[in-house]
């Protein structure tokens, strides 16, 4: 048997960073805990042949190599953190964000090079605007630059399939969208909403934002537009809007206008009190405006409650019921149950259509667009299927 040397407390190092207990881990490997506890302490008579140690990397989601390194690696979150649970900045992020954010980057570049070799110029709209600016301006900018007009609503059913369009539109102004609930293509880790709605990485010449798929169906297209704003500023950020709070009680001043440049996109101000029923109860009129918009109901409430036109009380009542009436999205489910359209979602209708592109011309190896996709390279066959605009 061939042992692996592994490094004792980068195992203790791996466990913790993915909160496993020696219980779970050894079941997870089919092991004794005293043979976890072993390669723990560098019991040289119970350490992991080379296969378990592949294992053991496998079942902690970390890299092979890093259980040889002597310390452990320094894992900085290269965005503005944002984000706040009661008031709180979050401390640790999890193996499961980390692992999606670094992954992001990787796409991000690599799309980045492929378009400076093009010789691709910057795009107009990228840090447009300063922080301090009118959301209205902003948002009047960004209504234009996406296209996003009654026309546009009108074509569209309803607002998931509004969302859909959205997307669409986002990712023709060359901002790369990826809306993915578990990191990868891997569905047992799950991503955690309460940890981060979505990302924003800022560039001037292939930004991308990252939209968390656990959450529930309603939210998810507000935080697209939220994070498209981010690029229109030039602030990369982590966000986790508490949207039970207004657009101007969030946290941070970034935040704040993002939300308020969010809203007034999807839902300007004017064209909500004109369309505003009197005559009827609010249950009515927050159905007839988010058929008018193509938002889901939950827009409309939180868009009426920043705007002062119902109480908090009002909000928060409403607020609950709609809750009962939605679930979270299926990790499992999205896209169909389609594979290879999930996986264009995941990874961006974009990004996947260039790599399938390159791999027809020879510019891109299997090797390298598997990788980007997080897939086997026998999986690339089909993928141009699911290639659905």
């Amino acid at each position: 048997m061939i042992e692996a040397l592994i490094t004792p407390k980068m195992v203790t190092w791996a466990m913790k960073r993915g909160n496993w207990t020696h219980e779970l881990l050894a079941k997870k490997m089919s092991v004794t805990i005293e043979r976890i506890i072993a390669w723990e302490n560098d019991n040289k008579l119970e350490r992991p042949s080379f296969n378990q140690a592949i294992q053991l990397s496998n079942a902690l989601n970390v890299p092979l190599g890093y259980l040889y390194l002597s310390t452990p690696p320094t894992e900085n979150i290269p965005l503005p953190d944002l984000r706040t649970i009661s008031n709180k900045p979050i401390e640790k992020p999890s193996p499961d964000f980390i692992d999606t954010l670094y992954d992001a980057y990787r796409k991000q570049q690599w799309y980045r090079e492929y378009l400076v070799a093009e010789g691709v110029p910057e795009l107009e709209f990228a840090n447009k605007y300063k922080a301090t600016d009118n959301p209205k301006v902003i948002a009047a900018d960004m209504q234009k630059v996406l296209g996003l007009n009654d026309g546009l609503r009108k074509d569209s059913s309803n607002w998931e399939d509004f969302l859909r369009v959205l997307v669409r539109h986002v990712e023709q102004t060359r901002i790369l969208v990826l809306r993915n609930g578990v990191v990868g293509n891997n569905v047992y880790r799950k991503l955690d909403v309460n940890e981060f709605r979505g990302f924003a990485i800022y560039d001037n010449i292939a930004p991308l934002v990252f939209i968390n798929a656990g959450d529930y169906n309603t939210a998810q297209i507000f935080t697209l537009i939220h994070e498209v704003a981010h690029i229109w500023i030039g602030q990369s950020g982590i966000s986790n809007l508490n949207y039970q709070l207004k657009s101007a009680q969030q946290q941070h001043s970034i935040d704040r206008l993002c939300d308020a440049v969010a809203g007034e996109v999807l839902v300007p101000e004017d064209r909500l009190i004109s369309e505003w029923d009197e005559r009827k109860d609010i249950e009515y009129n927050i159905d007839l405006l988010a058929r008018y918009f193509r938002v889901s109901s939950f827009v409309i409430l939180r868009r009426l409650y920043t705007l002062d036109l119902i109480s908090k009380d009002v909000f928060n009542d409403k607020y609950d019921s709609l809750l009962t009436k939605v679930r979270p999205k299926s990790n499992n489910k999205e896209g169909g149950g389609d594979f290879h359209a999930l996986l264009t979602t995941r990874n961006s209708f974009t990004l996947t259509s260039t790599l399938i592109a390159g791999l027809s011309d020879g510019s891109v190896s299997p090797k390298e667009a598997s990788q980007l996709l997080n897939i086997k390279m026998a999986s690339l066959t089909g993928v141009e299927g699911g290639l659905i605009s």
